[in-house]
């Protein structure tokens, strides 16, 4: 019989990553559900539902399940994850893998136990949650069971986990709704009161993929940008120079810092100067913003870095455990599956 190949799922506020032993990331969709209010049953899921966001008719809605690092909508996401996990192992009857799910630590733990009973109705036989900040982590291969401190920030759209690590365990820690959904946020403010003109989330991302910067742009280059007039109601585009996406960054990346000096603060003083020592390493799929180990540098006066593939880090460290019958006794929890009713 042929070996059954276990999953680890990342599922985070913008997109649910799946990761296959054996085969590494097999799935990537956004973290999206369309849903008809009218006839009130769910359209689409993941990248088909993510290309209605702002082009679909007032009864129909393309949602998250997951806003700001915690589960909003259990039906959306219990659709959502059903329909993705048997999309990765198909319908299974006999050989049934197991599932390791990373999820942000503002989830409480009854969220967690929905989370595991859909996993399971979902086709897997077995289903643990791992904490995002280890498997972070172990996806990035940082030696955090050593006895000195390892600071690492996991930032996806909705949040950020910033955790100080030591002999294999979280040792402080804050989750903050500071992420890529944030730095959009202000950059469709900015705009709005800048230039009076009123841009969709999927602009502002794509604003601060090509023109953003956590500090000031070196050469100053411009994006033609497309939204409405508040003023005259009727489509406009304006040319955004890359220094004003820095100014509209500037205030959410000192949110950032100042959160990130909160934990500092808080972590015992021989792990902090370890932090001094060894830097500050970065994750998920925010952190590829443009200059920001820069900026945290320049503030914090300590090294930082972005780790290779920083958006896969957590669904690499799901499938690490996985692999490793000694990672899966010393870091997932068993967290007992609370029953998912049908309607």
């Amino acid at each position: 019989m042929a070996q059954v190949s276990d999953i680890g799922v990342d599922v985070g506020t913008s997109q649910v990553i799946y990761y296959m032993t054996g085969r590494g990331i097999v799935l990537r969709e956004p973290a999206v559900v369309a849903y008809d209010r009218d006839q009130q049953r769910i359209l689409a899921v993941g990248r088909d539902a993510h290309r209605l966001i702002g082009r679909t008719p007032g009864n129909v809605q393309a949602l998250r399940p997951i806003r700001q690092g915690s589960a909003l909508d259990y039906e959306l996401m219990k659709e959502m994850l059903r329909t993705l996990t048997v999309e990765v192992i198909g319908r299974k009857i006999f050989g049934k893998p197991r599932a390791v799910i990373s999820v942000p630590t503002v989830v409480s733990e009854t969220e967690k136990r929905l989370l595991v009973g859909i996993m399971l109705d979902a086709g897997t036989r077995q289903a643990r949650i791992l904490d995002r900040p280890i498997a972070a982590a172990l996806g990035i291969g940082l030696p955090f069971e050593e006895p000195y401190g390892t600071m690492l920030i996991d930032m996806e759209a909705g949040a950020s986990d910033i955790a100080v690590l030591s002999l294999g365990e979280i040792v402080t820690h804050s989750c903050v709704p500071i992420g890529g959904d944030y730095f959009d946020d202000a950059i469709i403010r900015y705009l709005r009161k800048k230039h009076n003109l009123l841009i969709g989330e999927r602009t502002a991302e794509e604003v601060k993929i090509n023109i953003g910067s956590a500090v000031p742009p070196s050469e100053e280059v411009s994006m033609d940008v497309t939204g409405r007039n508040l003023v005259s109601g009727l489509p406009k585009t304006e040319t955004i120079l890359s220094s004003e996406i820095h100014e509209a960054l500037m205030e959410p990346v000192s949110d950032l810092i100042d959160a990130i000096q909160s934990v500092i603060e808080r972590t015992p003083p021989q792990l902090a100067s370890d932090i001094f020592e060894y830097g500050i390493v970065l994750s998920g799929g925010a952190a590829k913003l443009s200059g920001l180990a820069s900026a945290l540098y320049q503030a914090l006066e300590i090294a930082c870095e972005v780790a290779p593939d920083p958006e896969i880090a957590v669904a690499k460290g799901c499938g690490r455990v996985l692999e490793s019958r000694d990672a899966w006794r010393a870091y997932v929890s068993d967290t007992r599956p609370m029953p998912v009713w049908h309607r």
